[in-house]
């Protein structure tokens, strides 16, 4: 039976299915795996789960392995070096499609509450300093008709298009490094500088890592309204954090959603003292029948591996 370490503690019938067909060995720290770990665990384990956190980065794949693949929990795999798993024979899959939609759901989320300013709504309630209802209360911004641009029309990107078009009548404009079709009114802009400066709200949705490192910067930032609401559902590092921090002081936009960030579970203590940001403790695919059909596809692609056919989800 071939041993399988499943780096985090998964939904028991994730844990079942697993312990049905592999040795398996769950790691229930919250905590990813460091560089060293993650080099220890591919000479030790036949296969591995892996998900956010872990650092599978090419100093991990140098030496005698006995993994022969990783199949990531989650549709982003910027913490697994491929070409260096590729080069030393370990085959690595994802979790497409499964996330689409809640991903997108809390991209609609953080879009709300930014506008309509919900979080700090909520918090003047908890803190019983409401002194009631008034016609200049927490004005916010109304989110019908606004536009909204989409950094990365891919799965998820064309998800959270098409709830703003048809739920919200927003018009949908987009950047994307190649030419795409989508199924729903939208416009393809040419340039993040234009796409910045021509909408209400921008989303994220890139994958992160690689050329999308700090894709969202200073000059990015600067580009957008001064009414802008800016929302992140990618990976923290799209975005230089430090950048946000001081648009959002200075009031050069007027407010964030963000469900990613940087070093996670690291939040800067700046975003903690803003008011007009939205933070999210990476709750994108937060829901039980998401997260088994998440794991129940990780496995699959072991089982796939284990049986000698393609990986079904191979990145």
């Amino acid at each position: 039976m071939k041993q399988l370490l499943i780096t985090r503690l998964l939904p028991d019938a994730n844990l079942a299915a697993a312990r049905a067909r592999f040795d398996v060995t769950v790691r229930e720290k919250a905590d990813g795996l460091t560089m060293a770990e993650a080099a220890q665990a591919l000479a030790d384990y036949d296969a591995i789960l892996p998900t956010l956190g872990d650092q599978f980065t090419a100093e991990a794949f140098i030496g005698d392995l006995r993994c022969g693949v990783l199949a990531n929990f989650g549709v982003g795999y910027n913490h697994i070096d491929v070409e260096a798993a590729g080069m030393a024979g370990v085959l690595v899959s994802n979790t497409p499609d499964v996330v689409t939609d809640a991903t997108a759901d809390i991209g609609l989320a953080l879009i709300l509450s930014a506008c309509r300013r919900t979080g700090e709504g909520e918090r003047l309630v908890r803190a019983d300093k409401w002194g009631g209802w008034g016609p200049t209360q927490m004005l916010g911004t109304h989110v019908t008709g606004k536009t909204v641009g989409i950094v990365g029309m891919g799965r998820i990107g064309q998800a959270v298009a098409r709830r703003c078009h048809y739920g919200f009548e927003m018009p949908v404009k987009f950047f994307n490094r190649s030419a795409k079709t989508v199924d729903f009114p939208a416009e393809q802009v040419s340039s993040l500088a234009e796409l910045m400066g021509a909408c209400d709200i921008i989303v994220v949705t890139v994958p992160g890592g690689g050329s999308n490192t700090h894709l969202i910067d200073a000059d990015a930032l600067a580009a957008m309204k001064h009414s802008g609401i800016f929302v992140n559902i990618a990976r923290g590092d799209v975005v230089d954090e430090g950048a946000l921090i001081k648009a959002l002081e200075t009031q050069q936009i007027a407010g964030a959603g963000l469900d990613v960030f940087a070093h996670e579970p690291h939040v800067p203590d700046a975003f903690r003292a803003l008011e007009n940001v939205v933070l999210l403790p990476h709750l994108g695919t937060a829901a039980l029948e998401v997260r088994e059909a998440m794991g129940q596809m990780a496995l699959d692609n072991i089982i796939a591996w284990d049986e000698g056919r393609p990986l079904p989800q191979a990145v």
